[in-house]
This record gives C-alpha cells, structure tokens and sequence, in this order.
C-alpha cells in the first residue's frame, strides 16, 4: 500500500478505495461510510494529532468473520452471520501507543429455523434482521499495557442494511437451503451507537499465562448495554523471531438496556413481531491466536446464552465460529 504522508484522513487510499470497491454492489453501505467520514470530518480537520495519526501511524487491515454454518452443525439462526472490515493506524508515543481507525460492517440475526415461513414462526422466535454499520475508533494504550477506546457507528437496521440478499448468496455458495421468512424482517431503523471500553493491564499468573479485565459499553437506539468480561492467555505471549502463539479463554456478561435487532427501533414507522431481551446474558469464547511481524490469524468458537425472555436456555443458547485475519505492511 502506498502512503501519502500528508493525507488528511477522509483522502487516505485505503479509505477511498473501500468506499469505490463497497459502492458496487452495496450502495447502501457506502452512503454509510461517507456519512461517517463526514460526520468525523470536522473534528478530525482541526486535531492535527488525529491527522498525524492518519498520515504516520502503522496501518493493520483486519477482516473478521461470524458464522455459525463453519460450525459444520447445519445449525443456522439467532446471530447468525458478522463481517467486519477495519482499518487502524498505530503510532508509537512517549508513554504508549495511539491508534485512530475506521471499520464497516454487517450483522444478521434470523429464527433459529430458516425453513419457517413469516406464518409459522412462533411467538418466541427470533425476528429477523440485519444491522449495517460504518464508524470510527480512537484508541490510548499506556505503557503498562492498559487502555481506553471510544467511536461511533452510523447505521441502518432493517430492509437497508441488505440482510436478504447477503444471506440469500451465502446459502447458495454453501449450497443451503434459502431462508423462508426475511419478508418479516424488522422495519427499516437508521442507527447511531457510541460505545467506549477499557482494559487493565495484563495480570501475570505465571511463566506463559496473563490475565485480564475489560468493561465497554454502548449507547444508542439500535444497542444499549454494558459489559464486562476476563481474557485468559496462554503459550508463548511474548513475539520471537517465528512470531507469538497462544491459545485464549474468554468470559464475558452483559446487561443489556435495549437491543433493537430483537426489540425494534425507536423511531421505525412500520411496526413488526419483536420479543423481549433477557436484560442479563453471558458469552464463552476459546481460541487460538497467531501472530508474526506483518499477519495475524485468530480462531475461536463462540457461546452465547439465551438472549430472549421466556425462552429456555437450551433453545436460545448458540454457538459460532469467529476468525479474524490482520495483516500490517
């Protein structure tokens, strides 16, 4: 990738080609992007820092996947499908690093059997929906090993967010049966989510094996709610020559205030078949990470509690497989 050392961030090559590329095939999610770019461009134009972190931070493009058919389970609702497609820049200070960035994305939520059709899905089922999103991050990471992030998400829930059609093609090339009942989808929702986290520094346990806590939280009219969860790492921690390996152990809870991919919008003119969240949910998540000087791979299945109020944990409970693929010039 070529740099241009004074770009400003909304002129940046990677981000205008990502936004040229997405323009193709998905008109909505590049309005998005620009409206984030945008909408971030006032800011960013007067904090020289920002733009320098643009211009001289070191990029790291990141894909990260959801989805429950790598599972090889024929199971294939709840949440059923995330992309993720980011781009960071990190710059080296005096007491740590900084790191700006900017991110797109798609999340698919459906009834745990696509073969039922808008008639027959049950009181409980899960409505379906999709969630597409573009948005900035702006990340401090001390030298101790803690840090502090925050952004915000512009997005569309609903008909707009293209939910139909992507799941549509993904069960055509992993030859699926099609989904019977996106025609009762949530109504079209526009979206803003801020969200902010931190993390403590790495608790050392022993030779190999670290710790540590994390809280974020979100807030807006498509995902209110707060979290916490504990990372446990462990193998070789520490980068060689032939690179860093370990595997990972993740618990997380979350008390959630709104979520509008069950519950509907706020401000969505067409009323549709929502439920209620449960208000407090948990996530178990195991995996394996690799790393070297320019690549990164992470590997993990996912559990997730039931996320519906009167549905049994056996019914609601799911799993998913997430891979995320980095690579840093």
């Amino acid at each position: 990738m070529i740099d241009r050392p004074n770009a400003k961030p909304w002129q940046h090559p990677a981000l205008v080609l990502s936004i040229a590329a997405m323009s193709a095939s998905r008109p909505t999610l590049c309005c998005l992007l620009m409206m984030a770019v945008l909408a971030a461009r006032p800011a960013l134009a007067e904090d020289n820092e920002l733009s320098r972190l643009f211009a001289e931070g070191r990029p790291t493009t990141t894909l990260d996947i959801d989805n429950d058919s790598l599972l090889l389970t024929n199971d294939d609702g709840g949440y059923t499908s995330g992309l993720r497609l980011s781009q960071d820049f990190r710059l080296r200070e005096r007491d740590g690093w900084r790191t700006v960035g900017w991110r797109i994305g798609q999340q698919l939520y459906t009834a745990r059997n696509t073969r039922l059709t808008p008639a027959e899905l049950g009181p409980l089922d899960r409505p379906y929906a999709g969630w597409l999103y573009a948005g900035m991050v702006y990340r401090r990471e001390q030298a101790d090993g803690s840090e502090v992030a925050w952004g915000l998400d512009i997005g569309c829930l609903g008909p707009c967010a293209q939910g139909r059609h992507t799941q549509e093609f993904l069960h055509r090339v992993l030859s699926q049966p099609q989904p019977q009942a996106w025609a009762s989808q949530l109504s079209t929702e526009p979206g803003v989510v801020l969200h902010v986290g931190g993390r403590a520094p790495y608790l050392r346990l022993a030779s190999g094996m670290d710790l540590r806590p994390g809280i974020a939280a979100r807030a807006g009219n498509i995902f209110t709610d707060l979290s916490g969860d504990l990372m446990l790492r462990f193998g070789q921690l520490q980068p060689s020559a032939s690179g860093a390996t370990y595997g990972y152990l993740r618990a997380s809870l979350r008390g959630v205030v709104h979520d509008a991919t069950l519950q509907g919008g706020w401000i969505g003119s067409e009323t549709r078949r929502t439920v209620s969240p449960e208000r407090l949910t948990g996530e178990i998540e195991a995996g394996l990470q690799w790393q070297q000087a320019r690549w990164s791979l992470r590997a993990s299945i996912v559990t997730r509690s039931n996320e519906i109020r009167g549905l049994s944990d056996s019914d609601g409970r799911q799993s998913f497989v997430r891979i995320s693929i980095g690579y840093t010039p």
